[in-house]
């Protein structure tokens, strides 16, 4: 698939990792929808990289379908679906205030594992009515895990369950679609530099930085957003998990 040729949706797309991945998917050629809650943001960026807005929450099924439609109304179609949406509260099983929230836990299941699961059934569900290439390809969808689904640290449970989520579904979902032509990945960061990292004092991202093996840095999010790129354009590529993290792993 060549990356000018996709109409791409995004969640998450206002901000962070969605963000810059639409940026460079716009930049590319491609035809890009956001899909994100934030209506002051989303708007803004849809206009200055040239793409289009669609409110949405990924937990809701009527929500994400209403999405997909304004997608499709405005794209033609859909072949490519990034997953970036995403939240990372921490709080320890059994914490100085007592045990973890149930609901807390919930909620970052909700969005990050279900919310996955959510937009790339129903935008698997587009995508197979696509005309398939000579080789039978149809699209793709990119799920975001993340180092923390191998090694997450303390105060991380709820996030590493997710993210673990995240990455057991690459596989029995690229199975489930190989008939429809459609390709599944998934990509699990490291730490990067996202606008929520970039908030922190210096001397905490500096102190981050240090624990990546090399280079010692945060990662850029334009090269989580080229990584998405070469997924997209490289046909082969499929049920796999591909970390890009500088060798980091979390103690």
């Amino acid at each position: 698939m060549h990356l000018a040729q996709t109409a791409a949706i995004i969640t998450g797309g206002a901000s962070g990792l969605g963000e810059a991945t639409a940026r460079h998917f716009r930049d590319m050629g491609a035809r890009v929808t956001l899909f994100d809650r934030d209506t002051d943001r989303g708007p803004q960026v849809a206009k200055e990289i040239g793409a289009t807005f669609a409110e949405a929450d990924v937990t809701d099924e009527t929500s994400v379908q209403a999405a997909i439609e304004v997608a499709t109304a405005a794209m033609g179609k859909i072949s490519v679906a990034v997953n970036c949406a995403g939240i990372a509260p921490a709080e320890k099983t059994l914490g100085k205030d007592g045990p973890h929230r149930l609901e807390l836990f919930k909620r970052v299941i909700d969005i990050n594992l279900v919310g996955s699961f959510n937009v790339a059934r129903l935008a698997a569900a587009e995508i197979a009515k696509n005309t398939p290439a000579p080789d039978g390809t149809r699209g793709v969808i990119i799920n975001t895990a993340s180092i923390a689904a191998f090694e997450a640290q303390k105060g991380q449970t709820a996030y590493g369950a997710s993210k673990g989520g995240v990455y057991g579904l690459s596989l029995p979902m690229a199975r489930d679609l190989s008939r429809d032509g459609i390709r599944v990945m998934a990509i699990a960061p490291g730490i990067f530099g996202t606008p929520m990292l970039r908030g922190l004092p210096q001397e905490v991202q500096d102190g981050l930085a240090q624990d990546v093996t090399f280079p010692k840095r945060l990662g850029d999010p334009a090269e989580f957003a080229a990584l998405a790129r070469f997924i997209v354009e490289c046909d082969y590529l499929n049920g796999e998990v591909i970390r890009i993290d500088g060798a980091m792993r979390l103690q």
